[in-house]
């Protein structure tokens, strides 16, 4: 049996098995749950940084997502106070790198 010991998007049980093959998986308890997907954005994150590609974009907002949810938060309250934040202080379109300040 080949191991992973890794979180997994929820529809690759059904696709594992439609390639013929067992899928061995548990359901994971509230903390590890949370502490999984910590680590499945870093991994998400790594990707990003080696392929640079809108897929891996994609992946770790999924993460964000289901991180939002863990914390009790809907999609809407996350892009809300994203979109207050966004609003008093801005995004990052203009380049602005600070030097300092005095």
């Amino acid at each position: 049996m080949k191991e992973y010991h890794k979180l997994v998007r929820d529809k690759i049980p059904q696709i594992i098995r439609q390639g013929g093959e067992t899928p061995f998986v548990r359901v994971l308890e509230d903390e590890e749950y949370i502490q999984h997907l910590e680590q499945k954005l870093d991994e998400e994150v790594q990707e990003y940084h080696t392929d640079k590609n809108v897929e891996e974009l994609a992946d770790i907002l999924e993460v964000v997502y289901a991180l939002a949810a863990a914390g009790g938060y809907s999609k809407e309250e996350l892009l809300a106070v994203y979109q207050h934040k966004h609003d008093a202080r801005g995004g990052f379109a203009s380049r602005i790198f600070l030097i300092g300040k005095e």
